[in-house]
């Protein structure tokens, strides 16, 4: 009956996980083709550092050394989850003590030692936001959800580890009863300390409730990942591997337009002959709505951790403005979200009549952004705001003609002198005279 029940739970768990997973995949797939497969080797290179290496998490070390805790703990407890899974399906109980022996105490010593450490972070981030209230963590556009997001699975890890001492602890005091031990580093002292003086019966119950309850909030966790924040965990070594490789500073120029503007300097090129390439034409210029975004853009929203790095170093929100570069991420999400319902619900033809600018993410916003590189350069796994801004700016631009007036002025400038000054080309070299 144990392994029937167990293996129900695997099943289940991870057919909701896989169906999760492909849910998001399609979500992503709304976004436009671009091509992130070049220079593969400082790909890998990238993602080593960024997200496995965690290397821009320390240019601030206290939190850089909380996180680690906890993202240390996650991977090397996957080791454990492994014997878990094993004994589940066999019906035994600590497989691989037989087999490891010694290295086998040492794993479990050391693997609750990351949990006791993964443990003290886990209280510590609660208290950086809930009794330290720290600025960037405090923001309106985290009211509501995204801050009970936030708490909910810092809470789940605390239960989570609970069920892990509760087990081991249980596990050592029914061995202490026979005379021996596993001594582990943590759950031997909890032997005494928490479950000395229970019948062997009771203290198998309590490691039954351990084992089930670590399972259970696996699975839990695992299916709660892709509507939470905290889907960085999986999504940060894609994400990091197919970050932007150019210079910050280099923006990206539409195809289309670099084609045209070719043609119009080439003598030898019939301006007015037309070559029937309709597929040369793009449906729009920059991007009003996800759809017109790259696939990049939707996995960086996806991506997402809403830790705020970003927005407090931007100096246009430091200045008071509306921008606040976590936002722009998090709308995206939404709005790509709320379009791939609609169309499961409605068919792939679903329109609302709402789109990213203007219904998620204001004019004032985009054009409060200096693009000054600090949200990407911040970004602990290479999320690229700056990118969605621009795009959002060229639509604003090149298809509604709408721009702050100091631009307006600027642009025409150009256009006529050729120069963003009010004065003739022939007067630039005037100063010399001077």
């Amino acid at each position: 009956m144990s392994i029937i029940i167990f293996s129900i739970l695997f099943i289940t768990g991870f057919y909701f996980f896989s169906k999760n997973i492909l849910q998001v995949r399609s979500n992503i797939l709304l976004g436009k083709e671009i091509n992130r497969t070049d220079n593969s080797s400082e790909r890998w290179k990238t993602m080593i550092l960024v997200a496995l290496g965690q290397k821009k998490m320390f240019t601030r070390p206290i939190p850089a050394l909380l996180h680690l805790c906890l993202y240390a703990a996650f991977i090397i407890t996957q080791i454990e989850l492994v014997e878990i899974f094993t004994d589940g399906f066999t019906n035994s109980h600590r497989f691989f003590k037989p087999f490891l022996d010694g290295f086998y105490t040492f794993m479990i010593s050391f693997i609750e030692i990351l949990s006791i450490l993964a443990l003290i972070g886990t209280i510590a981030f609660l208290s950086r936001r809930n009794l330290l209230k720290l600025p960037r963590l405090n923001m309106k556009e985290l009211a509501g959800w995204p801050k009970n997001d936030a708490n909910l699975i810092l809470l789940m890890e605390i239960v989570l580890v609970t069920f892990i001492f509760t087990m081991n602890g249980a596990d050592e005091a029914i061995l202490n009863l026979k005379g021996s031990s596993y001594d582990f580093a943590v759950s031997s002292h909890l032997a005494n300390l928490l479950f000395g003086g229970f019948e062997e019966h009771t203290l198998h119950v309590f490691e039954q409730i351990g084992w089930w309850g670590h399972l259970i909030m696996v699975f839990t966790f695992l299916n709660y990942l892709p509507y939470s924040k905290h889907f960085h965990i999986v999504l940060a070594f894609p994400n990091t591997y197919y970050s932007n490789l150019e210079k910050k500073g280099k923006f990206t120029n539409l195809a289309s337009v670099t084609e045209e503007v070719k043609k119009m300097m080439d003598p030898s090129i019939d301006s007015f002959a037309t070559t029937g390439n309709e597929g040369d034409v793009p449906s729009r210029f920059g991007a009003k709505d996800i759809t017109d975004l790259t696939w990049k853009n939707l996995l960086d929203a996806y991506t997402c951790t809403e830790c705020g790095r970003c927005t407090s170093s931007c100096p246009a929100n430091q200045t008071g403005k509306l921008l606040s570069p976590r936002k722009i991420m998090m709308d995206t999400r939404d709005r790509m979200v709320e379009i791939r319902e609609g169309i499961r619900k409605n068919g792939k033809d679903f329109t609302d009549g709402k789109s990213l600018l203007g219904d998620y993410i204001t004019e004032e916003e985009i054009w409060a952004c200096t693009s000054c590189n600090a949200c990407v350069q911040e970004c602990p796994v290479n999320i690229d705001p700056l990118s969605i801004i621009v795009d959002l700016r060229r639509y604003l631009v090149m298809e509604e003609s709408k721009m702050p007036t100091e631009l307006t002025g600027m642009l025409t400038n150009i256009e006529n002198n050729g120069a963003p000054w009010q004065f003739s080309p022939s007067d630039r070299g005037n100063w010399i005279n001077e």
